[in-house]
């Protein structure tokens, strides 16, 4: 009787170990979250990589929930590199002179990592100090590798493709410093939602 229950015990041990990778899998995507940006254009959807850039990650979710950036635009745009936006500024077409220097009330710590600026990653735009990032982000329309290690990319689109193409193509004028960079017609990010995973089909 002893060594039958010693039996049941280890086979019951060896099976709550078999288990537990499938049962932290299945937790880890019942709560994982993702962002849904609403355009003027379409929707696109951003997976986040909290394992390289945790702060990161945490500081946009808690903007996005907050509603920060509802009703702001993508106000810079090169074709063939990326489209920034997340300027609180752009809320505000009496302020356009100035869009592209809005912050948010905390400036994060560079979280570098090997990750690669591919087409459809996320990134936080900063100035020339590396810990100025703040709630300015940038989606690469194309490879940006001269940007590896040195902007802090936090996730990448999963859903939305077409809609970013869309928006890379938009006509550009001269911005205030002469870049061919503004949108001739406003791209609109009417919200930015932050849901479950598995919400999204």
């Amino acid at each position: 009787m002893k060594n039958l229950l010693h039996s049941f015990l280890l086979t019951t041990t060896a099976l709550a170990l078999a288990l537990a990778p499938a049962a932290r899998a299945a937790e880890e995507k019942s709560t994982k979250e993702v962002a849904v940006i609403k355009t003027s254009a379409g929707e696109m959807v951003i997976e986040f990589w909290p394992e390289t850039a945790p702060k990161t990650v945490a500081n946009f979710i808690k903007l996005a929930k907050s509603g920060f950036y509802d009703g702001t635009a993508f106000h810079r745009i090169i074709k063939g590199f990326m489209i920034q936006g997340g300027d609180p500024l752009s809320k505000d077409l009496s302020k356009e002179m100035m869009w592209g220097t809005g912050s948010a009330d905390e400036k994060l710590k560079a979280e570098f990592s090997e990750r690669k600026h591919d087409l459809g990653v996320i990134s936080m735009a900063r100035s020339a100090n590396p810990d100025s990032a703040s709630c300015q982000f940038f989606i690469c329309l194309e490879g940006a590798q001269a940007l590896n290690g040195k902007y802090t990319c936090f996730g990448k689109l999963i859903k939305g493709e077409d809609v970013l193409k869309k928006l890379g193509d938009s006509a550009v004028a001269a911005s205030a410093s002469g870049e061919p960079s503004k949108p001739k017609e406003r791209v609109g990010v009417e919200s930015i939602k932050i849901v479950p995973a598995d919400s999204i089909k």
